[in-house]
C-alpha cells in the first residue's frame, strides 16, 4: 500500500472498485430523487436505500458507524447533516438532503445531494443550485500540481461571493478502505494542512454545506442531527473524486 503523508495512494485497480461503490451510491440517490414529493415520510427513503443495498449486494456504510442507527442521513430544511429518517412528512416548499454510503468489496462510496420538494421559494432554489455549483468549483481544483488549499479556497470563494455562509464544523475527507481517511478537506481556508500537495491516486470526498444565514450549528439531543443555529435553510452536496494525472475523476456519477 503506497502512502504519502499518511494518505493511502490508490492503485488503478482500487479506484475501479471505488468507482463501482460510488456508482451504486449514485444509483441509490437517483432512486431517492425520483420519489421526493410532498407527503412522503422521510423513513420511506431509509427503506428505499436499504432495498437498493440489498439489490446491489452491498452493505450500507453509515448504519452502525460510531453508533449511527440508519443507512441514510436525511436532513430537512435547517438540518445541516446527519439527520435521522423518521415519520416526519415532507411538505411542499421543503428542501431535503440525503447523504448515502455503501461498502463494496471492502471499499467505500459516499455522496450527498439536496432535493427540492414541490415548488420552493426562490431563496431555497438558489441555495440548492449554488451549493451544487460550489461543489463543482472545488472538484475542478482536485488535480496534481495543486494543493489542498486550492480546493478549500475555491469552495469558500464561490459560496461567500454569492452571499452564503460555509459550515465550518463539518469537512470533507479522504476515503477508501475506510469511510474517513486522511486528509480532512475543509470547505474554507484554515491552518490545517493547507500546504498538502495533491497527487494522482488520492481519493477525496468533497462536500460543501452552505446556509442562507450564519455558519454556526448546534447538535440536537439525538447527538447526531446538526441544525443551523439561526434556523435558516442549509444545503449539502458531495462527490467522491479520484485525483488522476488527467485531472479530477468524479466516481459518484451513474453514467
Amino acid at each position: 500500500m503506497k502512502k504519502f503523508r499518511g494518505i493511502h495512494i490508490k492503485s488503478a485497480a482500487e479506484i475501479e472498485l471505488m468507482r463501482e461503490a460510488n456508482r451504486i451510491v449514485a444509483e441509490v440517490l437517483d432512486a431517492i430523487g425520483r420519489e421526493v414529493e410532498p407527503g412522503k415520510p422521510t423513513m420511506f427513503f431509509e427503506e428505499l436505500a436499504l432495498s437498493q443495498c440489498r439489490k446491489n449486494n452491498v452493505r450500507p456504510a453509515f448504519k452502525g458507524y460510531k453508533g449511527f442507527p440508519f443507512a441514510l442521513c436525511c436532513s430537512v430544511n435547517e438540518e445541516v447533516v446527519h439527520g435521522f429518517p423518521s415519520d416526519r412528512v415532507l411538505q411542499e416548499g421543503d428542501i431535503v438532503s440525503f447523504d448515502m454510503g455503501v461498502v463494496y468489496r471492502k471499499y467505500y462510496g459516499d455522496a450527498a445531494r439536496t432535493f427540492t420538494v414541490g415548488e420552493v421559494s426562490g431563496n431555497a432554489s438558489a441555495l440548492v443550485e449554488t451549493t451544487r455549483a460550489t461543489l463543482m468549483e472545488g472538484v475542478r481544483e482536485a488535480r496534481p500540481g495543486n494543493y489542498l488549499v486550492d480546493i478549500s479556497r475555491a469552495i469558500q470563494k464561490h459560496a461567500e461571493s454569492r452571499g452564503y455562509s460555509v459550515i465550518k464544523r463539518f469537512v470533507g475527507h479522504g476515503i477508501g478502505l475506510n469511510l474517513h481517511e486522511k486528509p480532512e478537506v475543509p470547505n474554507f481556508v484554515t491552518d490545517r494542512a493547507m500546504d498538502l500537495p495533491l497527487r494522482a491516486g488520492m481519493v477525496l470526498a468533497i462536500e460543501p454545506m452552505l446556509t442562507l444565514g450564519g455558519s454556526q450549528v448546534r447538535v440536537l439531543e439525538d447527538r447526531w442531527t446538526a441544525v443551523t443555529a439561526d434556523g435558516t435553510l442549509s444545503a449539502h452536496f458531495e462527490h467522491t473524486v479520484a485525483i488522476t494525472d488527467d485531472g479530477p475523476d468524479i466516481l459518484s456519477l451513474n453514467n
